[in-house]
């Protein structure tokens, strides 16, 4: 099954202080090797509503046939 979502970004959560759905603001908290652990916040009192996780983009090399050959490389000094 294909992926349907790159990325998925909450725009408004339950508050339990506030008994509403309330905005919320993403706070980055860690930077793992992994990926990023972001907290969503309340707009209104401030309180944690959630995390979500962010996987790190692998690095992919370009294909062998984008590269110029080697006898045509530069070096740089």
């Amino acid at each position: 099954m294909t992926e349907q979502f790159g990325a998925f970004i909450a725009s408004e959560l339950y508050c339990p202080k506030c008994k509403r759905a309330q905005p919320v603001r993403e706070r980055m908290l860690l930077v793992l090797p992994s990926g990023e652990l972001h907290e969503y916040l309340c707009v209104g009192c401030g309180g944690s509503l959630g995390k979500r996780t962010v996987s790190a983009a692998k690095v992919v090399p370009p294909p062998a046939a984008a590269r110029p050959p080697a006898s045509q490389r530069r070096l740089l000094r």
